[in-house]
């Protein structure tokens, strides 16, 4: 795959710039004097079925509730979760369309393809809601045991491992990356659309090894012994899988990623209207239900500033830039 260096390199300038400088919602533009008058819609920018499906959906009842609208689930699904927020960023800035995303598409998709949007102007940041582990398991096409097992086979035949993952540019990419940059190992990344087909493609053994987002339906498969737990992304082994290695456990500290997903909206979205939304996600983070919710999906909560999410999201551009510049050939 052929890099955006153009991109690169003016991604390289605004790397650098303090992650506090995000084009947060002037205060000059007042909430609609109405506002909320008429439905929300809150794009999913990922397949149905998925973690982002069902977060947002879990999230879209109270809101309703609270703003005293409906709020509108859409998905808006392709390219790792950038078709959707280029839809996000044509939308009018008032407050009515917001999106649910992981930041991939705001800190990685653009240094490795072209995007219709521009990553560090076309969005507020409005909050945080969750981190994702990503799970790596073996398919039935994978006779061996362990991901030292797995690595290596990717050793002694070159190309033969094939690795799906839910996109080009998503995390469970990355993971992939990650540990071929640390292995020296030639794995053949297959990427899907999103995450129905390739799991349906991976109980078929259509590829040796799949990484993806800690769900139910994946956890399922494993404990019927159709899939194998090689490793997971989190900062601690989960309560589920406790006999499942974290990858930096696994000597693979740079893969040891996981999903943060959060609220976003237009550039220029009122100040008003982005703080009431930030309030009542957080506050909703808070209750049980919906902690109840991530706990048995196997998800952690988030929340806090919108300081402090435009602060993630701009160290994952940078430790992603470093990542583009130095092994580019990796992601081909």
């Amino acid at each position: 795959m052929k890099l955006q260096r153009r991109t690169l390199g003016r991604w390289g300038l605004a790397a650098c710039a303090s992650p506090l400088s995000w084009p947060l919602p002037p205060g000059a533009l007042a909430a609609p004097a109405a506002w909320p008058d008429r439905p929300l819609r809150l794009l999913v920018v990922y397949p149905p079925g998925g973690v982002s499906d069902g977060m947002a959906r879990v999230l879209a009842e109270p809101l309703s509730q609270a703003l005293g609208v409906p709020v509108l689930v859409e998905h808006r699904a392709g390219a790792g979760g950038a078709v959707g927020m280029g839809v996000l960023a044509r939308a009018a800035p008032d407050g009515r369309t917001l999106a649910f995303s992981a930041i991939s598409p705001l800190t990685l998709q653009p240094l490795l393809t072209r995007v219709r949007y521009d990553p560090l102007r076309a969005f507020v940041p409005v909050v945080s809601v969750m981190r994702t582990p990503v799970l790596v398991v073996g398919t039935p096409a994978f006779a061996g045991r362990g991901f030292d097992a797995l690595v290596a086979l990717a050793r002694a035949q070159p190309g033969a491992v094939r690795w799906a993952s839910s996109g080009m540019a998503t995390v469970g990419h990355m993971v992939l990356v990650q540990v071929r940059a640390q292995s020296g190992a030639a794995i053949t990344h297959i990427p899907y659309q999103g995450g129905g087909p390739q799991l349906k493609d991976a109980l078929a053994g259509q590829f040796e090894v799949l990484s993806t987002n800690v769900a139910a339906q994946q956890l399922q498969y494993i404990e019927s012994g159709r899939l194998q737990p090689l490793a997971v992304g989190a900062p601690a082994r989960l309560d589920v899988l406790p006999d499942v290695p974290t990858l930096a456990e696994l000597g693979f500290p740079q893969a040891n990623l996981v999903s943060l997903f959060g609220l976003f909206a237009p550039a220029r979205t009122p100040a008003a209207v982005v703080q009431r939304l930030h309030a009542e996600i957080n506050r909703m983070l808070e209750t049980e239900p919906l902690r109840l919710w991530l706990r048995e999906a196997h998800n952690l909560p988030a929340g806090g500033s919108m300081e402090s999410f435009a602060r993630e999201i701009a160290l994952d551009r940078q430790r992603n830039r470093a990542l583009v510049a130095g092994h580019a050939a990796l992601f081909d």
